[in-house]
C-alpha cells in the first residue's frame, strides 16, 4: 500500500449502542496501520473515542465488549467465565432514578475508567475532542484539555435516560443535541477527515405508535439527523461512512452482535474510500 502523508481526523458520532459500530472502523485503521492525527467524538463515539485515543487498538475494544455481552457463538464454558464482567455490566445500569434521567451513569463510567486507565486528555495518545450541550445556554460545549470523566458523562447524558452533568457552573448534556458527528472541529486540522454516522435507519410500519421512550428518543434520532444533514450542505467531511444498522434501537444492548455483523462492512469500505483520496 502507498504510503499516506497526510494527517487523519476521526469523527466518531452518538447513537447509543449503535455506537459499537466505530469498532470496525478503528480496525480497519489498524489493519492499514493508520493513526488520526486527532479524534472527536460525540456521546458513544466520544466512549469509543477515548478508549482508542488511550492507546487501546480496534481488536482490543471488540474483545473488551464482547466480554461484556453473550454472544450466539459463545460455549456454557464460556458464558460461565464471563459471568463477573455480565454482574459489572449489568450493575453498572441499575436505575438511579435522579433528576433529568431514568439512569445515573456514574457507576457505568467508573468502571470505564478502568479500562481507558488515563484520567486527563493530556495523557491520552491521541488528542481527543469531545462534544457535550450547555442545557441552559443551548450552545455547543467543546472538551480537549483537562479531566476526561465528566467531559464523557456529559457527552453521552441523553435527555431523558441519563441524569444530566452538573459541571463547572454549567448543567450538561448529550453532545448530539447540537452536533451528532463533530467532523467539523477536524477540517481545518487535518488534511483528510473521516466521519462516521451510526444514527438510526427509520424503518417499521408507517402507522405503527410508538412507545414513550421510543418516542421521545426517536424524536431526538429526528433532530440529530436534520442538524447534521444542514451541516453536511454546508461543509462535507472527506470520507462519509454511514453504517447501516437497522432495527437496533439506542439502548438496544442485546444486539451488540447484530450491530457487529452489520457493520462488518464498513471495513472494506473505508479502505476503499482511502485508497480513492491517495491516489
Amino acid at each position: 500500500m502507498k504510503k499516506i502523508s497526510k494527517t487523519i481526523g476521526l469523527a466518531l458520532g452518538g447513537g447509543g449502542v449503535r455506537g459499537l459500530a466505530h469498532i470496525p472502523v478503528l480496525e480497519a485503521l489498524d489493519e492499514l496501520e493508520l493513526k488520526p492525527a486527532v479524534i472527536a467524538g460525540t456521546s458513544m463515539g466520544a466512549i469509543i473515542g477515548a478508549l482508542y485515543a488511550s492507546g487501546m487498538s480496534g481488536r482490543q475494544i471488540r474483545k473488551l465488549v464482547k466480554s461484556h455481552i453473550i454472544s450466539k457463538d459463545d460455549t456454557w464454558r464460556e458464558v460461565l467465565d464471563k459471568k463477573t464482567e455480565l454482574l459489572m455490566w449489568v450493575d453498572s445500569f441499575l436505575p438511579g432514578w435522579g433528576r433529568g434521567g431514568l439512569v445515573s451513569a456514574d457507576r457505568f463510567f467508573r468502571y470505564l475508567f478502568d479500562e481507558i486507565c488515563k484520567t486527563t486528555f493530556e495523557e491520552l495518545e491521541i488528542p481527543l475532542v469531545v462534544i457535550a450541550t450547555d442545557f441552559w445556554e443551548a450552545r455547543e460545549v467543546i472538551f480537549e484539555r483537562g479531566e476526561l470523566l465528566p467531559a464523557l458523562q456529559a457527552s453521552m447524558a441523553v435527555p431523558g435516560v441519563f441524569t444530566p452533568v452538573s459541571f463547572e457552573g454549567k448543567v450538561l448534556v448529550d453532545g448530539g443535541a447540537v452536533n451528532l458527528v463533530p467532523y467539523d472541529h477536524l477540517i481545518d486540522r487535518c488534511d483528510l477527515t473521516i466521519a462516521v454516522n451510526v444514527g438510526r435507519d427509520r424503518i417499521g410500519e408507517k402507522t405503527e405508535v410508538p412507545s414513550v421512550i421510543e418516542s421521545i428518543l426517536g424524536t431526538f434520532d429526528i433532530m440529530q439527523s436534520v442538524v447534521l444533514e444542514q451541516r453536511m450542505k454546508y461543509r462535507a467531511p472527506d470520507v462519509y461512512l454511514r453504517p447501516r444498522i437497522k432495527s437496533v434501537r439506542m439502548l438496544d444492548f442485546g444486539k451488540m452482535d447484530e450491530i457487529f455483523e452489520q457493520s462488518e462492512p464498513v471495513k472494506e469500505l473505508l479502505k476503499n474510500r482511502i485508497l480513492e483520496k491517495i491516489r
